[in-house]
Parts: C-alpha cells; structure tokens; sequence
C-alpha cells in the first residue's frame, strides 16, 4: 500500500480516510475537487486489503463498464501498476490487490440481476447519482456482512433525486460534502475561469458549490444574457480566415408532433476545440417523405458547398423517425449522395444541456447570424417545473431546434467535454 503520510492531501480528503468506517461512506460535491483521486489513491485498494480471505464478493459499479475502466481501473493502474490492477476482462472482472472484484455497468440490469444470492463484502459506487436505482438496490440487499461497506462519490443533481433521498434517510452513513474550494491543489485561474463558465446556470450550484438543487427558469442564461457573442458574421478565425472544420455533421428531428421537420448542420474543429452551427432548415407544416428527401438533398450540398464534406449524419430514431430514416437512406443511395444517415444517440436531457452551457461558458460555441430558429430556441428555453432536470416541452418553445443540433453533436460528447472536466 502507498504510505499516504508521505502525500500531500487536503482537509477533506485526510477526514475521510480518518473517518469514513460507516457502512456507508460518500463524497458528493463539485466537480474537480478531488474525490474520486483519493478513492483510487487509497481507499479502494485499502478496503479491499482489509477484506482479503473474508467471504463475500468484491463490486465495483459506475455509469459503464467503460467508464470504469477510464475513471477507476486506469487511475489504480498508474498507481499500482497493471501487474496489481489488471484491465477489465469480459467477464466483468478485474483484479485488485490479488483479489478478484467485478466490474459491472449500471447500465447492464440483466447482469446485476445475476448476482442476487451472492453477498458482497465491498462495494464502490462511481458517479452514484447516474446510477441505476434498480441496480442500486439489487446491491444494496447484498451487503449483509457485519463488515460489508460501501464508498462512493458523486456530483449531485436535484433535490428528488433517489439517492438525496437514500442519503438523507435513517442509515449508518458518513458523508462528505464538497466544494470546488476544498481542492487547494487546483491552480487558481482555472478555478476562476470554471467558475465563470458555470455562472448563473444551475450547474455552477452543483459542480461549484456541490450543493443539490433543482434547475429553474431559463436554461441557457450565458447565451439568451448575450446572444450576439455568440453569433457571427461568417465561420472564420480570429485572423479571419475561413475554418477548415475537422467534423460536420447535420441532426435530423422529423417533428412528428407538429408536423415540422428540422435539419441543423454543426461544424467541430480540431481537437474538438469549438463548435458552430453551420446552417439550419425547418419544412413548416406537414410534407410528404419525398418532399422531406428532397429538402435534406437541397441542405446537404448547400452545406458541402459552402464548407466542405458533411462526415456524418443523426436522425430521430422513433417509429416514424426509423421509417423516413430508412427512406432517406434509399432516396441518397439512389442519388449516389455520399452520406448515410445514422440512428441518433439521445443521451439524458441533462447532459445534453450541460454540453451546450459549458460550450457556452468556455466561449467554444458558436452560431451564425443566419441560423434566427436556433437562436429563438436558445433563447426561450426554460426548465420544466414538473418533471427535474428536463426542459420544458409542451409546445410553447421550439424543442425541435434543440433537438435536432444535440443529435449533430452529442455522439461527440466525450470528447468535447474532455475539454471541460480536466483532472482529477
């Protein structure tokens, strides 16, 4: 084990080691403020130390297997070496200290569902509050030794949220709670620049502050408080000369509702640097599929003309989505158009806004003067009053907009937001 006497730690992170022997021991706070880096540091592996040749199994859980492995395993490994963390195999397992742990998505139900009868003698929860609650609790049941425990970390959300609830509920807990500020090993300007990107939107509460709250009134502040930093002229440089972009790509969302059909193009550069929104189109009214494929081939080239080659393609996935997906998809191999339209990729709503604010914040997300429908919706977007961390969608604000620049943007998600989270 790694003397930890001889490593500099913070307040909060020397308390926990001192302190978190509870059956349940969490860290929930800001972003960056050190709580997973203290986990992989020592906890994990002194726990599991601890609990070696003692029944019961040993779980790791997060978001993915593959965020686990990024998140855990390889923080352990530079550590440790992979001779002492090995990589996740696929069977799920890995080992640890000598001792054999699982590795298990919480995305996989079916897989934790496996593991009913056997008991757990260590659990840690990445990333909690994206956990699966069903999952959650499957696991929670399986923690029946008198030294089963479980640690884990998580940046909070809203009030409602299960885990608020779980945490704040009658159990043998010790929690921390933390701030950007209980990190004094980040460099000051970059505390003082997030902390400026986040400003005035709710995720300054919970990844500055650490503190759970629900989300109200106007989504993107930075955005609706000074669109025309935002909008531009042209897509060019600062020394202005035009972006080669490395990536562009057109979100489909075929408004089924309303019988509106949106195409949005969105330009990222290298390195996933800056984001810009390239052109827009919007089929008012009901058309037929063929007047739809006939507008995206008008959209297309206009695009390829004007910027260079469309790389990829996302439209909506419902039932009339799949349908005019699969037809748009013949018209373009027909046409010898090269280009194939792909089934979008969602997300939670959350993080879908969370990318564009902090786009915003950092000052990487751009708009072009000509893109007024896209605008309007930034603009008028609100949080929903009923349901957390959703936006409002009862046809009072162009959701669609949204809609359709997020499916151009968010099968790039990690990569753009690795720009954003940086360290620990």
């Amino acid at each position: 084990m790694i003397d930890t006497s001889e490593i500099e730690l913070s307040e909060k992170q020397a308390e926990y080691i001192q302190n978190a022997n509870h059956r349940w021991n969490g860290k929930v706070g800001a972003t960056q403020c050190g709580k997973t880096y203290i986990d992989t540091l020592y906890v994990i592996p002194a726990r599991i130390e601890e609990r070696k040749g003692k029944k019961g199994l040993n779980f790791i859980v997060g978001v993915s297997k593959e965020t686990i492995q990024r998140n855990i395993i390889e923080p352990l490994q530079e550590l440790y070496s992979s001779k002492v963390v090995t990589d996740i195999s696929s069977n799920n397992t890995c080992t640890i200290m000598g001792e054999k742990v699982y590795c298990i998505g919480a995305d996989n139900v079916g897989r934790v569902k496996k593991f009913r009868g056997p008991r757990i003698k260590y659990l840690y929860i990445d990333e909690a509050y994206d956990i699966n609650e069903e999952v959650f609790q499957l696991l929670k049941s399986r923690l029946s030794f008198e030294y089963s425990l479980c640690d884990f970390a998580g940046n909070p959300q809203h009030l409602s949220h299960w885990l608020e609830k779980f945490i704040n509920s009658d159990i043998d807990i010790y929690l921390q709670r933390y701030t950007i500020f209980d990190n004094p090993f980040l460099p000051k300007e970059y505390v003082k620049q997030l902390c400026k990107e986040y400003e005035g939107t709710v995720f300054y509460d919970r990844y500055i502050l650490g503190k759970p709250c629900n989300a109200e009134g106007i989504i993107y502040r930075q955005f609706a408080n000074n669109p025309n930093i935002f909008m531009k002229d042209n897509a060019v440089d600062e020394n202005g000369n035009k972006i080669n972009f490395m990536i562009i790509s057109i979100g489909i969302d075929y408004g089924a509702t309303k019988g509106e059909t949106e195409f949005k193009a969105t330009g990222i550069t290298t390195l996933f640097k800056q984001v810009w929104t390239l052109g827009e189109k919007k089929l008012k009214d009901l058309h037929t599929p063929e007047e739809i494929y006939k507008a995206f081939e008008d959209f297309y080239y206009e695009i390829v003309n004007e910027y260079g080659k469309v790389t990829h393609c996302f439209g909506d996935y419902g039932a009339l989505g799949q349908v005019l997906t699969f037809g748009l998809n013949k018209y373009l191999q027909q046409h010898n158009i090269p280009i194939q339209v792909q089934d979008c990729i969602k997300g939670q709503i959350i993080d879908r806004i969370h990318l564009d604010c902090s786009l915003f914040g950092q000052g990487r997300r751009f708009l072009l003067k000509k893109c007024k429908y896209l605008k309007e919706a930034y603009e008028q977007a609100v949080w929903s009053d009923k349901e957390p961390d959703t936006r409002l969608d009862d046809g009072t604000t162009p959701i669609d907009d949204l809609d359709a620049h997020e499916y151009s943007i968010f099968p790039f998600y990690d990569k753009l937001m690795m720009n954003i989270k940086g360290g620990y």
